[in-house]
């Protein structure tokens, strides 16, 4: 940090190196990050090049799914980002009363996510639909299962962030955790971004 400039009152500074720099989390983080991305990006490119051998029957199939549910997710996954950004931003502040509210608002947005998605699980069940029925319904269950499991994984991290951020945190590395607990959820919004655009409406 540059001489003279100062945390804010009672906050942390967020870590800057001798650039000014700063990235955020913890550095083993961000290889969890790209390898899970990776991960995520294989399955995207498998989904595109079997869809180019049957792109009337994976048409037909994504028929059956709800752009309207798939949207309402986005939305709210996309909601939840935003209160948790505010929350990591309230966090570096010190704002004890107003971190962890946003913590939890991001925390009930992702509980609404699950929700419909359950909902829709049940909508397809319902009309008789499995996995095996197509592969355009193996992709489908494999992505959103997979992912789903991931924001019960980061709704869980959030639900620590919001008991940490309390009290004051007294150490940087008590922030770059939080700011990790961050990150992993962002990346969970940006995957479904992605599984939503791939999924519900590529043509």
């Amino acid at each position: 940090m540059s001489e003279g400039e100062k945390a804010p009152s009672g906050g942390l500074a967020s870590g800057p190196d001798e650039s000014g720099a700063h990235v955020p989390g913890e550095p083993g983080l961000w290889i969890l990050l790209f390898g899970e991305m990776s991960f995520f990006a294989a399955l995207f490119a498998s989904f595109l090049y079997y869809r180019g051998f049957d792109p009337s029957g994976f048409a037909e199939a994504q028929k059956q799914l709800s752009q309207t549910v798939g949207l309402i997710n986005t939305l709210l996954l996309l909601t939840s980002s935003l209160f948790v950004a505010h929350g990591v931003r309230a966090v570096r502040a010190a704002q004890t009363s107003l971190a962890p509210r946003l913590f939890v608002l991001g925390i009930v947005c992702a509980i609404g996510f699950i929700a419909c998605k359950s909902f829709e699980y049940y909508e397809l069940f319902d009309h008789g639909i499995a996995i095996s029925d197509h592969t355009f319904y193996s992709f489908y269950f494999g992505l959103t299962v997979l992912h789903l499991g991931h924001v019960v994984i980061g709704t869980i991290l959030l639900s620590l962030m919001a008991s940490a951020t309390r009290r004051p945190l007294k150490k940087p590395t008590h922030f770059a955790m939080v700011e990790s607990g961050a990150c992993f959820w962002h990346m969970v919004d940006l995957l479904w971004i992605v599984i939503f655009a791939l999924l519900y409406l590529v043509e």
